[in-house]
């Protein structure tokens, strides 16, 4: 007997080991003196200085915790007096708005999230804090009406009627009578909805604008780079709650105590407290959300329209000092948002979003432009063009720069372990040696359709911008014979933190990843097969619908010139397009000094630069998710 409950004890303790180790690990990298998730280096607080100092981080958990009370208060009213009404509804009426009620809860997220982004687009409604916070007080509604529900079906009938025929209003019959009866079923569907409301992701993607952003979509934009931030963060929000756990337990039996001695002052001490608490977040958060506009705000409305610039960019691509420093020096105020991919940004510009500035990749400015969606620079304004290195200048989808200036540009290579794999074999098989059976298991793919069919189709000697489909098939079964045989493990980008520990032999990777990589593991090598590759480019670029285009030529402007050019290639890690800025970082002072992978290949015949193809695109984005389901 005893044998049996030792061993539901350990599997019990496993089971919880298995569920709160991952919270564990991350309490402990949020202290990690390196940027590594995976290896830890040391005690440091760096990353929590970093998220305090982090505007937009701050900004996030302010409009994540307003928006989430909000949504939690006006919507567990509107549920909790729905369900009363429902329950003195007819039978019929009552089943049919239980249906409807239902759909939004079985509904994925993401046909509510574009529905109600239609909605919002066809009002003409500008979004941002206001569209988000609708969005939420919506599909809290329903969680609210499911949990009240079963309380009131509970509920004897007579006692309301009982004291309405005593004297009591109606009013004061649900307020005194039946709300106190079905109070824990509130207290459960408000802590649903605010549990809703604080992590949604996939409709406030959608719905929101204008700089307004939650922690969840934050997190989603910052962890498509190693950011330790996110760690403090998480940390952060894990002691919270356990600090209210321990309130919320702790409190009543204080309050239970504070009654059972008849201590008035204790027991109005109790609710104070929690009022003060609350009080003192809420002007805490107000007051770390802050604002770092600077300089004359009336001389920038004056000279531009508006001294409110709106920016639309990847994910921890830019150092954010170096939008403090455009803000101090034009007394404007930039609303900074990001993506992950260019399709994504484009599902976003045709919803009705507006930008002052993009900075979408090559193949997606092509397409912009054909589209007439992009508006010509003024060069009197963009006068540091002439600082642009010679390997951004007159690429094929703007040879002159007249709708775009390149920000980062690179290409995509092997990186490999220089004790396991020999540079002989990459030089003899080129991509192919994503095919030898002496790296069985070793090799991470990246999970990009048109990167990875790249590497297919340059491994046969094919152009990656081919339409034909008899070479489209070779490379999705070149492909497959790599996931199948090879065992490949197809990855996003935390093959950055992976290659670094050294736990593959090879990986497909982008350059400026791969010179983060080597900086920081000096057994890795950088290699560019013979059969060419892709040579991208992102560039900024000036909508037709940007409301403040003057201050957006003077944005890119700004952002060429060497100082901020140099900041941000050395935040983030990629070539910049600035040449002086190439010279110092890979020179024999710089920050890459030596590192193959920073400073982009020029000049070889068999690089390609991607081409817009909108039916070759749907082609390989069917081939690719076969690709992947293939084993």
């Amino acid at each position: 007997m005893n044998s049996h409950r030792i061993w539901r004890k350990a599997v019990l303790g496993l089971i919880f080991l298995f569920f709160y180790f991952p919270i564990l690990y991350m309490l402990v990298f949020s202290f990690n003196d390196s940027r590594s998730l995976t290896s830890f280096e040391g005690f440091s607080l760096q990353w929590y200085a970093k998220m305090f100092s982090d505007r937009n981080m701050l900004e996030a958990i302010y409009y994540t915790l307003v928006i989430a009370v909000l949504a939690t208060v006006v919507s567990t009213i509107v549920g909790t007096v729905t369900a009363i009404g429902l329950s003195k509804s007819r039978k019929l009426v009552r089943e049919v708005i239980t249906q409807i009620n239902d759909l939004p809860i079985m509904n994925p997220e993401i046909v509510t999230a574009v529905g109600l982004m239609l909605f919002y687009v066809s009002l003409h409604m500008e979004k941002g804090f206001f569209t988000l916070l609708l969005a939420h007080i919506a599909f809290c509604i329903p969680y609210v009406i499911l949990s009240v529900m079963p309380k009131l079906r509970s509920l004897d009938p007579n006692l309301a009627e009982a004291a309405l025929d005593l004297g009591a209003t109606p009013f004061q019959s649900m307020m005194k009578v039946i709300v106190p009866q079905i109070m824990p079923g509130i207290v459960s569907g408000a802590l649903i909805a605010f549990t809703m409301s604080f992590d949604d992701f996939i409709i406030s993607y959608f719905v929101t604008g204008n700089g307004v952003k939650n922690i969840s979509t934050l997190v989603w934009t910052m962890s498509k780079r190693i950011n330790p931030s996110i760690n403090a963060l998480s940390t952060i929000i894990v002691v919270i709650i356990t600090i209210t756990l321990i309130l919320v337990n702790v409190l009543p039996v204080l309050k239970e105590k504070a009654e059972r001695s008849h201590n008035r002052n204790a027991r109005r001490a109790i609710p104070a407290l929690g009022a003060f608490l609350i009080l003192a977040m809420g002007c805490g958060l107000y007051a770390l959300k802050g604002s770092s506009q600077g300089g004359n705000a009336e001389e920038a409305v004056a000279l531009y329209g508006s001294n409110v610039l709106k920016v639309y960019n990847w994910g921890e691509y830019m150092d954010p000092a170096a939008n403090e420093a455009f803000e101090r020096e034009y007394g404007v105020k930039v609303i900074y948002d990001t993506f992950d991919s260019n399709e994504l940004m484009y599902t976003k510009l045709q919803g009705g979003e507006s930008y002052d500035v993009l900075v979408p990749s090559d193949y997606m400015i092509e397409r912009l432009i054909k589209e007439d969606q992009l508006q010509p620079l003024d060069k009197s304004i963009v006068t540091n063009l002439d600082q642009l290195a010679s390997g951004v200048k007159g690429l094929s989808y703007d040879e002159d720069n007249t709708y775009s200036v390149p920000f980062y540009w690179g290409t995509v290579g092997i990186v490999y372990h220089k004790d396991h794999v020999a540079l002989e074999d990459l030089e003899e098989e080129g991509y192919n040696i994503l095919q030898d059976e002496k790296y069985r298991g070793r090799l991470y793919i990246y999970d990009s359709e048109r990167d990875s069919f790249m590497v297919a189709l340059k491994a046969l000697g094919y152009s990656m911008n081919t339409d034909d489909p008899e070479e489209l098939r070779q490379a999705y079964e070149w492909l497959v014979q790599v996931n199948t045989t090879m065992s490949a493990e197809i990855v996003t980008d935390e093959v950055i933190d992976s290659m670094v520990n050294g736990n593959k032999d090879l990986a497909i990777v982008y350059s400026g990843d791969a010179a983060y990589i080597l900086s920081e593991n000096e057994d890795m090598g950088y290699f560019m097969p013979s059969e060419g590759t892709n040579l991208w480019s992102d560039a900024m670029v000036i909508p037709k619908t940007a409301a403040n285009p003057k201050l957006a030529n003077e944005y890119i402007n700004f952002m060429l010139d060497y100082e901020q050019a140099y900041q941000n290639s050395l935040y983030v890690g990629y070539a910049s397009s600035n040449a002086e800025v190439l010279d110092v970082l890979s020179g024999a002072d710089g920050e890459f000094y030596e590192n193959e992978a920073y400073l982009p290949r020029v000049g070889y015949a068999k690089d390609e630069i991607f081409r817009y193809n909108d039916m070759t695109k749907k082609i390989i984005s069917d081939l690719w998710t076969k690709v992947k389901i293939a084993k």
